[in-house]
């Protein structure tokens, strides 16, 4: 048991390096791959006493069916954790640990595809109102709201946006997103306005700091810091919905198809690496616009 267990903890290190510096994943998703690792390994090791390389496809499909019928996971969650699972396998096919991969016969679970919550262009402009422009903090939230909205950033990008990533003259910010990957996204003068107010107001504690949005310590801010400052604001505009930092990036996406722009489009301002995860915002614009008839036949008393 115990030879057993050190060469889980030895195949560990090997498979968070990989994914680490091969796959050039993001510490966050790193840490996130690593924990479901942990619970994948503590259950071979606690239910079938089985070396890594002796792991069979019969062995994964039991913690599937336990993740499902004693964790109660969902769909979603259970195929995130397969997903590593199989991460890791390729990891040691690669490294010449295993000669075949025990997940190919694994059957992905079904997810149940959920609409996200999608905030209106009046329910923006109410959350963008609450910020009290007289101060450092309320011009900063303001101009992270409006910049999360209107170039649909996810929050990670948002916390590490650099002031040299600002090109304001050509009309883009540069933006690293998931994998280190770069891409161009197109910035309005409204954002823009309220980044250079922000930066006119902002007191580093050191002036070569290059991160863009700052705490009142000048330090970055946090992804909890942020879906604290978009919490609090939904809640003093009084909107009533599900809301987070990804809120506006779903509406960012949702607004934009809703004014013509084409999937292939929205897919590549959002840095998304399968169209596949795009095309959830066509079934939310589809939604969306039911609604409004709905709405618009019950005015008329049809």
């Amino acid at each position: 048991m115990a030879d057993i267990a050190k060469k889980w903890s030895k195949y560990r290190e090997v498979y968070k390096r990989y994914i680490r510096t091969e796959k050039r994943l993001s510490e966050n998703t790193v840490d996130a791959y690593m924990r479901d690792f942990d619970d994948f390994m503590h259950y071979v090791l606690r239910t079938f006493t089985a070396a890594p390389e002796d792991v069979t496809p019969e062995i994964i499909s039991k913690y599937m069916a336990w993740l499902y019928g004693e964790k109660g996971l969902s769909g979603k969650s259970q195929a995130r954790k397969l997903s590593g699972i199989k991460s890791f396998y390729n990891c040691l096919l690669i490294n010449e640990k295993i000669d075949q991969l025990p997940t190919d016969s694994v059957e992905t679970p079904r997810q149940e595809r959920t609409l996200p919550d999608v905030l209106t262009v009046a329910e923006i402009d109410a959350l963008i109102s609450t910020f009290d422009m007289t101060t450092v903090k309320g011009c900063r939230d303001n101009a992270i709201v409006e910049v999360l909205y209107s170039t649909g950033l996810r929050v990670s990008e948002l916390i590490t946006l650099r002031i040299n990533d600002l090109f304001f003259g050509e009309g883009y910010i540069r933006v690293i997103g998931k994998g280190d990957k770069q891409r161009i996204v197109p910035v309005g003068s409204v954002a823009r306005d309220k980044i250079q107010l922000y930066m006119e107001l902002r007191r580093p504690k050191r002036p070569s700091e290059a991160t863009l949005f700052l705490n009142n310590r000048g330090e970055p801010l946090t992804r909890v810091m942020v879906f604290t400052i978009i919490k609090q604001a939904a809640m003093l505009a009084g909107i009533d919905k599900s809301i987070s930092p990804h809120t506006l990036r779903h509406s960012y996406a949702t607004h934009l198809l809703e004014g013509g722009a084409n999937i292939r489009q929205v897919q590549e301002l959002l840095g998304h690496e399968s169209i596949s995860t795009t095309e959830v915002y066509t079934h939310v614009n589809r939604k969306h616009l039911r609604s409004v008839v709905e709405d618009s036949f019950a005015d008329l008393n049809l």
